[in-house]
């Protein structure tokens, strides 16, 4: 008789028991798991050497012993983790012991992977040349619990303190670009995703190791992102300007509330002079942004007074290219980013105003600790999802390939809503997990050694069980 054990995760996913339950009572196999990352290190042991297949929800520290005694007894390994340096230095083990060790088996590190390398696979099969490959993810609040100025609720206040602190570096136009922190969340990258609206992103830390990965040497672009709300992408710059992230133990916050310590920190970074420059900067691109439009208007009626009115203009580019201009679509994206600005002037306050700076109650009590101590309080009791509220799973995959010299531009997309109170994302890792154990443990995948989930005869199959779940990407190709 088979046996999957689970092992971590306190409060493990429904779905994936729900899963593995009905798989084990279909094949005859026994479901093991354990929640308490604490058992003693003999019954963990014990369990483990009685598994044919350990699925590791457990947290990275503890990743490392499970998967030495996953090699010890000769077990299957499975995880959502990210692969890193210490399972990579296992690799000989691994394949000495002549099992599979299959991990980024989850929404992100994971489902990213197999639907990428699925569609650009597809491409290239057709004959076509990959020139440029955007992919991006991202866990977005429901909008009926959109109700903060920030658009964004959090389960990790740490991950989100520390999200593009290491800079970025990706391809673009052939040429390596490398961001620091601030670069990372400078200007307005925007994509529309269906059914969504226009979302935002910023790059991940490092785009360049997939180029190999995915086959995509040749391509002139490669940028893997995270999605999140203009709005996020606006104040989290301005807490970086405003060094909330600064990591130096400057502060007693014993009996200091909130309001106290935003008081104390700005003060020091000069936040009248930065607000009044905020504000003056959106206000003179205003000015800038009308009195163009009022010389496109003097175009237009000087037009239609000679009865030569037509509805576009012919301009000359940055690269010397006459292009047509409709002028309507001036006037409509000019009074789109009008309001955008004054939008933003509004915004710089109220987002701060909702982290706390004018709470008197909340008390930090951290002792000696840092901005970014205070400001991870803050965003636990500010921006923390409640139990009750539901997020949702977004993934987009773009591509610009040539075909017999032809250029050719394609999409492909997925958004899942959470079911109940699991996350749309750990829905989805949870079949990813479930699927893997199933086809690992009925011979279906046959590997051994350390991979993750790059290769057609496991993507395959477990991108086409996922839809049977509703779980499925939509795709667009446009000359």
């Amino acid at each position: 008789m088979k046996q999957i054990l689970v092992l971590g995760n306190n409060d493990p996913s429904t779905t994936l028991v729900d899963y593995l339950s009905e798989l084990a009572t279909k094949e005859g196999w026994m479901l093991d798991m354990i929640s308490d990352v604490h058992t003693p290190a003999a019954t963990r042991r014990e369990h483990i050497s009685h598994a044919d297949l350990v699925i590791s929800l457990v947290s990275a520290p503890l990743q490392q012993l499970i998967a030495e005694e996953c090699i010890m007894f000769g077990k299957h390994f499975l995880s959502p983790a990210p692969l890193n340096e210490k399972l990579m230095n296992m690799r000989q083990k691994i394949e000495a012991a002549n099992i599979l060790f299959l991990c980024e088996m989850g929404f992100d590190p994971g489902l990213d992977h197999m639907s990428a390398l699925q569609f650009t696979r597809n491409i290239q099969q057709q004959g076509g040349r990959i020139v440029s490959l955007h992919t991006h993810s991202g866990r977005l609040v429901a909008p009926e619990y959109n109700d903060n100025p920030w658009h964004c609720k959090t389960d990790d206040a740490k991950k989100m303190i520390n999200t593009g602190r290491e800079g970025a570096v990706y391809r673009e136009h052939g040429e390596a670009v490398q961001l620091n922190y601030p670069g990372v969340f400078n200007g307005s990258r925007l994509l529309e995703i269906p059914g969504l609206g226009f979302l935002a992103w910023y790059p991940v830390h490092d785009s360049m190791g997939y180029i190999p990965l995915y086959g995509l040497k040749d391509a002139e672009t490669v940028i893997r992102t995270n999605l999140c709300h203009p709005d996020f992408i606006y104040g989290w710059k301005n807490i970086i300007d405003l060094k909330l992230t600064s990591q130096s133990a400057d502060y007693d916050t014993d009996g200091m509330t909130l309001s106290d310590f935003f008081k104390q920190h700005l003060d020091k970074q000069g936040f009248s002079g930065w607000l009044e420059q905020k504000m003056m900067e959106r206000l003179s691109q205003t000015k800038q942004i009308l009195e163009k439009l009022m010389q496109f208007m003097e175009v237009e009626q000087a037009n239609a007074l000679s009865e030569q009115f037509t509805d576009s203009l012919m301009i000359v580019d940055e690269k010397g290219r006459l292009e047509n201009i409709n002028l309507d679509t001036i006037k409509d994206n000019a009074a789109a980013t009008v309001a955008y600005k004054m939008h933003e002037a509004n915004l710089t306050l109220k987002q701060l105003f909702y982290l706390g700076m004018d709470d008197k109650e909340t008390l930090i009590n951290k002792g000696r600790c840092s901005a970014a101590d205070v400001l991870e309080l803050a965003i636990e009791k500010k921006l923390a999802f409640r139990r009750d509220e539901q997020d949702i799973a977004v993934m987009m995959h773009e591509l610009e390939y040539l075909v017999n010299g032809k250029k050719y531009s394609a999409n492909r997309h997925l958004v899942v809503r959470s079911r109940g109170r699991e996350a749309a994302a750990d829905t989805i890792t949870a079949y990813l997990l479930g699927i893997s154990a199933r086809l690992i443990l009925t011979g279906e995948i046959t590997l051994r050694g350390l991979h993750i989930p790059i290769k057609p005869h496991i993507y395959g199959p477990i991108l086409d069980e996922l839809e049977t779940y509703g779980i499925r990407f939509e795709e667009t190709t446009n000359d």
